[in-house]
Order: C-alpha cells, then sequence, then structure tokens
C-alpha cells in the first residue's frame, strides 16, 4: 500500500513539473536576457524586467495550454482508472 502511495505522489510531482515547467524557463530566459542588457546598458529600471516576463509567461501559457490541457485530462482519467486497484 505504501509503494501505491509513494508512486501517485512522485506521479503528481511529475505532472506538477511538467506543467509549469514551460512558463518557469520562458521567464527564466527572458529574465537572463533583460539582465545582460540591463548590465550593458547600465539601465537599472525595475519594472522593465517585470513587462517582458509577464508578456512572456502569458505567451508561453497560451501556447502551451492544449498540452497541458491533455496532460491534466491524461493524469485525471489515469487516476480515476486506478481507483478500483486502491480499494480492496
Amino acid at each position: 500500500m505504501i509503494d501505491i502511495v509513494i508512486g501517485m505522489a512522485k506521479e503528481a510531482v511529475e505532472v506538477t513539473l511538467l506543467l509549469s515547467a514551460p512558463m518557469l524557463l520562458v521567464g527564466l530566459a527572458i529574465g537572463l536576457v533583460v539582465s545582460i542588457l540591463q548590465a550593458v546598458t547600465q539601465v537599472q529600471e525595475m519594472t522593465l524586467t517585470f513587462v517582458p516576463k509577464i508578456i512572456g509567461v502569458m505567451l508561453a501559457l497560451v501556447i502551451a495550454l492544449p498540452w497541458m490541457i491533455n496532460l491534466m485530462v491524461a493524469y485525471t482519467e489515469n487516476l480515476f482508472a486506478s481507483i478500483p486497484n486502491l480499494i480492496r
């Protein structure tokens, strides 16, 4: 029984990481580019970092949303299908 719970928790963490990865990676890449640009130009405006990140993360969300929905539906279907095996 403990193995089943650990397996379910592992799968939940994997799905969570997969769902958050596109937005986090885009935010990281944009932040790195903006930081390099700020270091080169010596412009230290705080709002310059937030606006491109917000736009980039929203675009990544819109682009990745169909894949994310398919992943969540597959995970939920798998979870519901495994309920009879959990009840003994």
